[in-house]
C-alpha cells in the first residue's frame, strides 16, 4: 500500500479531483495558502498496483508536469472502501507488489552512490579481488563481490532507457564503464607489485590458480551468471527482493574477471588477458540486455498514446546493440565449450583404454595411477596437447613399447595431433613393525617415452 500527497497547481484542482473520483479513491483536500502557485494539497491511500495507472492519468490530463507528487509506504489502511478498491485492482490482473514506473526511477537513482564513494568502494573491491585470485582463495574473492557497489549503475542505465530518463541512463552507463576500468587498472598495479616482490603462487604459469583459470578461458556457461544477474536485479528492484544479494551476483560477473585482466596483463600473458577481457565485455552486455528485456516485458515504459514511440526506438536500438555484441563475442566461448566437452570425452576414453591395455598379459606387473589430459596453455582458446598416463609397478624403469601401445589405443579418440606420455612411479617396500608398514615411492620420467 502507498500514501500519496499531491500538491495541485492552480487551475488543475477540478481535473485532479475528477480523476480521483472516477477511480474511487477516498481523498482529503486541504487548501494551499503559501502563494507559490498551488491551489490545494490532496492526500489519500492507494493500492500499490494503482500508483502507476493513476500517475499516468494525471500526466495525460496535464497535471503531473506541474504538480508535486510524494509517494509514501503505508503500513495498513482500515477502510472498507479501500479494501474494495484493492480487490478491484487485483482482479484487473495486477497482482503482487509491482513498483510503479515513477518509484522505480527513484529507487534506481538511490542505488547509485555518489561518485567519490563509488570509486573508493570499487578500488577496495579491486584490491581484495586481486589478492584473492593471486592467493587462489574463493572466500576472499567472495568478499570482494560483497563490497562492490555495481547493482545501482547496472539497473539505472536500463531503467533510464525504458522510461526515457536520459540523465539516469547516462549516469548508469558511465558508472559501469568507469568502474570496470578502475578495477582493471588497480589490479594491474597490485599485480605488478606482487610480481616484483616475487609473489608467484602458481609458479611461472600464474593461471594455474583455479580461481584465475576460470576467468581467462570462459565458456558459454559463463553467460548464465550475467544473464541471471540482470534479470534478478530488475526483479529485486520491482518486486522488493533483497538488492544486496543480487548486487553480489552482479559483482560476481564483473569484479573477478576484471581483476583477472589486470593480473594477466601484469604477467605479460596477452592471450589470457584477452580471454578475461572478453568475459568482462560479455558479462556487461549480458547484464544490460537481460535487465533491459525484463523491464520492457514487465511493462516499465511510458504507456500514453504519444509516449511509447520515443522510448520504443531507443530500447530496441540498445537491445540490438547488446544482442549483436553478444553474438559476436560468444563465438570464442562456443569454441572453449566444445573443447571442454572434447576434453571430458577424451579423459573418459583414455581412462578406459589405459585400463584395457594394462589388462594385457605383458603389462600384468603395472597398474594405472592417473590419467590426465593436458592442454597447451594457448589462452583463451586452447587445444589438447598430450595425455599423461602415470603407472606404477614393482619393476623400476620404463616398460618397452608401452607408450607406443597406449598411443595406438588413445589416438583415435582425439581430433588433432596428440602426445601420449607415460610416467612411472616405482614402489619400494621395506620391513615394518607392529605399528604398520612403511612404503617409500620414487618417480621416474623416461625421456624417450613420448610418442
Amino acid at each position: 500500500m502507498r500514501y500519496l500527497e499531491i500538491t495541485v497547481p492552480e487551475g488543475k484542482r477540478r481535473a485532479v479531483l475528477n480523476i480521483l473520483e472516477d477511480e474511487g479513491f477516498d481523498y482529503v483536500v486541504s487548501d494551499e495558502t503559501s502563494g507559490r502557485g498551488y491551489a490545494a494539497v490532496v492526500r489519500f491511500p492507494i493500492p500499490t498496483q494503482a500508483v502507476e495507472p493513476l500517475l499516468d492519468r494525471l500526466q495525460q490530463a496535464g497535471v503531473s508536469d506541474e504538480a508535486s507528487v510524494v509517494v509514501i509506504n503505508a503500513e495498513t489502511v482500515v477502510s472498507e472502501g479501500f479494501a474494495t478498491l484493492r480487490e478491484r485492482y487485483s482482479r484487473g490482473g495486477q497482482t503482487g507488489s509491482r513498483t510503479s514506473r515513477q518509484v522505480l526511477r527513484t529507487k534506481a537513482d538511490e542505488l547509485t552512490p555518489p561518485f567519490a564513494i563509488y570509486t573508493v568502494m570499487l578500488l577496495i573491491s579491486a584490491v581484495v579481488a586481486t589478492a584473492g585470485l593471486l592467493a587462489d582463495s574463493p572466500a576472499v574473492v567472495i568478499g570482494a563481490m560483497v563490497i562492490a557497489p555495481l547493482l545501482g549503475p547496472a539497473l539505472a542505465a536500463n531503467v533510464g532507457i525504458v522510461t526515457g530518463d536520459d540523465r539516469l541512463k547516462s549516469t548508469g552507463f558511465s558508472y559501469q564503464v568507469v568502474g570496470v576500468t578502475m578495477v582493471i587498472v588497480a589490479s594491474i598495479a597490485l599485480a605488478v607489485l606482487a610480481r616484483l616482490a616475487g609473489l608467484e603462487p602458481a609458479g611461472v604459469d600464474i593461471v594455474a590458480a583455479t580461481e584465475l583459470e576460470e576467468r581467462v578461458a570462459p565458456n558459454l556457461f559463463s553467460l548464465a551468471v550475467a544473464l541471471g544477474a540482470g534479470i534478478a536485479g530488475i526483479l529485486s528492484l520491482t518486486r522488493g527482493f533483497s538488492e544486496a544479494i543480487v548486487g553480489v551476483m552482479i559483482a560476481a560477473a564483473l569484479i573477478p574477471p576484471s581483476a583477472a585482466v589486470g593480473i594477466t596483463v601484469a604477467w605479460g600473458m596477452s592471450g589470457a588477458a584477452i580471454g578475461a577481457a572478453v568475459l568482462v565485455i560479455i558479462n556487461l552486455l549480458s547484464i544490460n540486455l537481460a535487465a533491459l528485456t525484463t523491464l520492457w516485458i514487465a511493462g516499465y515504459r511510458p504507456q500514453g498514446l504519444f509516449e511509447v514511440s520515443p522510448t520504443r526506438t531507443p530500447t530496441y536500438t540498445y537491445a540490438a546493440v547488446f544482442g549483436v555484441g553478444l553474438l559476436v563475442l560468444t563465438a570464442p566461448l562456443a569454441g572453449v565449450t566444445l573443447l571442454d566437452f572434447h576434453t571430458t570425452e577424451l579423459q573418459s576414453a583414455a581412462e578406459d583404454e589405459v585400463e584395457a591395455v594394462l589388462a594385457e598379459p605383458q603389462y600384468a606387473a603395472l597398474e594405472s595411477d592417473d590419467v590426465e589430459v593436458i592442454l597447451d596453455g594457448d589462452y583463451p582458446i586452447q587445444s589438447v596437447e598430450r595425455v599423461v598416463v602415470t603407472v606404477s609397478g614393482r619393476e623400476p624403469g620404463p616398460h618397452p613399447g608401452l607408450a607406443d601401445r597406449l598411443y595406438e589405443a588413445i589416438r583415435p579418440h582425439s581430433d588433432g595431433p596428440l602426445i601420449v606420455e607415460v610416467q612411472y612411479v616405482v614402489a619400494q617396500e621395506r620391513g615394518g613393525n607392529a605399528d604398520g608398514r612403511e612404503t617409500v615411492r620414487s618417480a621416474s620420467r623416461p625421456p624417450e617415452q613420448d610418442v
